[in-house]
């Protein structure tokens, strides 16, 4: 039998028992050559690995991605290195001498192979969202703070902490705009949460394989993708932080406390920090301070957490109710009744992100059911470790898997709210799972490599999620042009229209243009622009002026989403290209490979 997992002062994994006896490997095999050249492959496996990794990318097709993705345009040498890379680990857990700089250099290697490489192939920036963000920040620059006119945009101007954070960066860099960095801030914001999880990670637990496992599993099922130049990203930051900050001061906490007289006082200069980072969630992003509320209020039900908990909870509450009722107080007031409606409808917000897969493409419904899967299956996990591990019940992060769970219930925000509630019970789940898997004992190198097969499984599921979409989520540098060269061109004052959101920059200048897209019409007339391109378009076009035109651009990415999404027949960009180009108060103003623009000039009176 394995050595059952020993609590001192709360539920804590301890060290493992004594060394092996000399000339005995540390599973009991007498065998120190064995061993030492299992030590040898976890050494190889690593830079192995990446090099293959790397060589795969030189042969990547990104013509070829259709309703898969990326993963359709990526070679059979680029995976064999995420299934090496995972192999290698699961050898360096079996292997109880595997220090913490070569758990670390894995767990980097994971970030690279999965986050580097979409920065790495495409030459523009990816995700539209990514270009929203950047062009809030380029007008907040040009603004001095507040943008005026902002629209629909002036959520932004409610929640500004991400945003200006980032203005303040550029003038002291004296950079002119995010976009250089923001390609890589998804594996930025990886790496800087790696050291969130390991704080959090060992609050709770000192067995090393147990933490860097844990630390695995959470990277390789982490599919929502919510990492990417983004306030939210900036905020779950932040958020997991937090947590791991106060989960290291509870009582139950394995660590020790330099310079603490009192089990579960904060060090004021700490509960400041603390605060800070609070401060910064609530005006950064709308649901993270909830996420956070909900945590901390489930962290504060045990009796002896609450002089650790109940000032930050203090913290997060006045700050978030102050930001709302100020700052974000527009925001709030035009969108209560709809908060407070969606109270009473629980079992529409739970089911609200589970899109109809009906008119999705092929390829699409198969990414829906394997992002499904895997989270169903991390829940399941999580549930029975919470069964077969007792000692975890004491952690607390059974409570941090619940407490997003609550807020499922209370609110869809916008569909999302299913996939945002599964991100933030990530952390702790991930743990469970890991004490679930890496149980400790005799022939831990043989059981390490019956959980591989499994660790692959997630890892395959996250490639589903994370690379399915591709085809509508990265730009061509000819369609980066083409909005380059709208933006520079249009009047103050035109009116932008898309088919689809899936454009690089079209939303630069958003102070200044009027955007709308076929995706906000009413179903009537989405109908219509099926039946009738040209009559479906004139409630878009028509608030046009003479001075004010109307421009209406269309690119491959936005087929891309057509298809992908089923939101409209596959051929309807193609069917409203042609029409524009009969249309005679439709003027071609630009075309490339990948893009074409229309200019909508305002018939003359007595003329249709």
């Amino acid at each position: 039998m394995g050595e059952r997992p020993t609590l001192t002062g709360g539920s804590t994994w301890l060290r493992t028992g004594a060394e092996a006896p000399p000339g005995t490997s540390a599973t009991g095999e007498s065998s120190p050559r064995r061993a030492a050249t299992r030590r040898w492959v976890i050494r190889a496996a690593l830079p192995t690995a990446l090099a293959l990794w790397l060589l795969s990318l030189r042969r990547v097709d990104l013509d070829r991605m259709h309703d898969l993705g990326l993963l359709q345009a990526l070679p059979v040498l680029f995976w064999v290195a995420p299934a090496l890379l995972t192999l290698g680990f699961c050898l360096a857990q079996g292997d109880r001498r595997t220090g913490n700089s070569w758990y670390a250099a894995y767990v980097l290697g994971l970030i690279a192979v999965i986050h580097a490489t979409p920065a790495l192939l495409y030459p523009e920036l990816r995700y539209s969202w990514a270009w929203k963000h950047v062009a809030v920040i380029d007008a907040m620059l040009r603004n001095g703070g507040e943008v005026p006119n902002a629209d629909e945009f002036s959520i932004y101007n409610q929640w500004p902490g991400f945003f200006q954070l980032n203005a303040l960066f550029l003038r002291a860099t004296g950079l002119e705009s995010p976009l250089g960095y923001a390609e890589w801030a998804q594996v930025l914001t990886n790496v800087l949460l790696l050291g969130s999880l390991l704080l959090m990670y060992r609050s709770v637990a000192r067995d090393r394989r147990l933490i860097w496992g844990a630390v695995w599993i959470y990277y390789s099922c982490s599919w929502v993708g919510q990492d990417y130049f983004a306030p939210q990203a900036f905020a779950y930051l932040l958020f997991v932080t937090v947590i791991a900050v106060v989960l290291r001061q509870l009582p139950s906490s394995a660590l020790p406390r330099p310079g603490r007289r009192r089990r579960g006082a904060w060090p004021p200069g700490l509960l400041l920090l603390v605060l800070v980072m609070v401060a910064a969630i609530a005006s950064s992003h709308q649901l993270t301070p909830v996420m956070l509320i909900s945590a901390l209020l489930l962290l504060s039900l045990p009796r002896r957490n609450r002089r650790v908990v109940l000032p930050v909870l203090a913290g997060a509450v006045v700050f978030t109710v102050a930001w709302n009722a100020t700052v974000a107080r527009p925001y709030i007031a035009a969108n209560l009744s709809s908060l407070v409606n969606d109270l009473a409808q629980p079992d529409a917000n739970v089911v609200s992100g589970l899109a109809r897969l009906g008119p999705a493409a092929p390829g699409q419904v198969i990414v829906a059911w394997v992002d499904r899967g895997l989270s169903a299956a991390v829940i399941l996990l999580a549930v029975i470790a919470f069964v077969r591990r007792p000692w975890t019940r004491r952690t607390g992060l059974p409570l941090l898997v619940l407490s997003p769970m609550l807020l499922l219930a209370a609110n869809p925000y916008g569909g999302e709210m299913i996939f945002r509630a599964y991100l933030f019970a990530l952390p702790a789940a991930a743990f469970l799972i890991a004490a679930l898997l890496l149980r400790r004992g005799t022939r831990q190198r043989l059981r390490m490599l019956a959980v591989y097969p499994l660790l692959l499984a997630m890892l395959g599921g996250l490639f589903f999620g994370y690379y399915g979409k591709e085809a509508m989520n990265h730009f061509t540098v000819k369609e980066a042009a083409a909005v380059r060269y709208l933006i520079d061109t249009a009047p103050p004052g035109s009116v932008i229209v898309t088919l689809s959101s899936s454009m690089p920059g079209v939303d630069m200048d958003y102070d200044l243009h009027n955007r709308t897209t076929v995706d906000e019409l009413e179903l009537r007339d989405k109908r219509l622009l099926v039946r009738d391109p040209l009559s479906g378009l004139e409630p878009l076009v028509g608030v046009a002026t003479a001075s004010e035109p109307a421009y209406v651009i269309l690119s491959r990415a936005q087929a891309a989403e057509t298809y992908l999404d089923g939101g409209l027949p596959a051929d309807t960009m193609s069917r409203l290209q042609s029409a524009l180009a009969k249309a005679p108060n439709f003027t071609l103003v630009y075309r490339n490979r990948d893009a074409v623009i229309y200019r909508y000039d305002v018939p003359a009176k007595g003329t249709r």
